[in-house]
């Protein structure tokens, strides 16, 4: 039995995704992923199922959304990778292996991947990250966050996808692959405006491929975005890396480390 989050929330038995009900239950099912192996209190269900304003049959839905959960969970047919919800004072326990949740995995792969980057492999590290970002299948509980749910816990699970994806184009400019990239950063520094490591790794690929002018350019609206948007100027790293391009610096030409 395995468990998604990176995407629209679900549970698969043999590769076949098993109904899951109502979005309440999900909700509650995606709670518990979300902090699994952790006692979860029924006071935490009541404030994120229903942002504080339970009504005053709350508890006794938590229990039938319980107690639904339990009977999918019996359903696995794969005694390695075995859960179950138990109650548990003050509140209720998902336990499993945190292998079958797509978002343990992803975690685990981002660290390996950063580890392999700080050992001097960024081949190892690019494929790595690669790997954790190829278990996302849309927005972090999609289903979720389409009925109006609006967790922190999501805001912070797209944040650390997008670090992710950073570390990763880090890697591959270090493995001198500044031309593959940079349509993908075109994109992302279009939507993330305000990400300025994107924003360098954008004009680091920009000046590698020989198109100073246009990372040039990508300073300037970035800066702008920046001014305007939040009324600062950029960071120092961004605008060291304006004047090494200005300069023709060597330091900032394709690394050794290609292939």
């Amino acid at each position: 039995m395995q468990f998604s989050v990176l995407g629209s929330t679900e549970i698969t038995n043999d590769n076949t995704p098993l109904e899951l009900g109502g979005i309440r239950q999900r909700a509650i099912l995606a709670y518990l992923l979300l902090n699994a192996n952790k006692v979860v209190a029924t006071s935490q269900l009541l404030h994120a199922i229903w942002d504080g304003n339970p009504p005053p049959t709350a508890r006794k839905m938590i229990q039938n959304a319980v107690s639904a959960i339990r009977r999918t969970l019996t359903t696995n047919t794969d005694p390695t990778t075995t859960a179950t919800l138990h109650t548990h004072a003050p509140g209720y326990q998902l336990r499993l292996n945190t292998e079958t949740i797509d978002l343990y995995r992803f975690r685990r792969l981002v660290r390996e991947g950063r580890h392999a980057t700080a050992t001097n492999n960024p081949h190892h590290a690019a494929d790595l990250l690669h790997q954790g970002l190829a278990l996302w299948r849309g927005r972090a509980l999609a289903d979720l966050v389409e009925t109006g749910i609006t967790w922190s816990e999501i805001t912070a699970i797209e944040d650390e996808r997008l670090s992710a994806i950073e570390d990763r184009l880090e890697a591959e400019l270090a493995c001198g692959r500044h031309r593959e990239i940079t349509p993908e950063l075109e994109i992302l520094t279009a939507t993330e405006p305000l990400r300025e490591r994107l924003c360098h790794q954008f004009m680091l690929a920009l000046y590698r491929s020989g198109r100073q002018v246009d990372a040039l350019r990508v300073y300037r609206r970035t800066r702008e975005a920046l001014i305007d948007g939040l009324g600062l100027e950029p960071g120092r790293s961004l605008q060291e890396l304006q004047h090494r391009i200005l300069e023709h610096d060597t330091k900032i030409q394709v690394p050794a480390l290609v292939g």
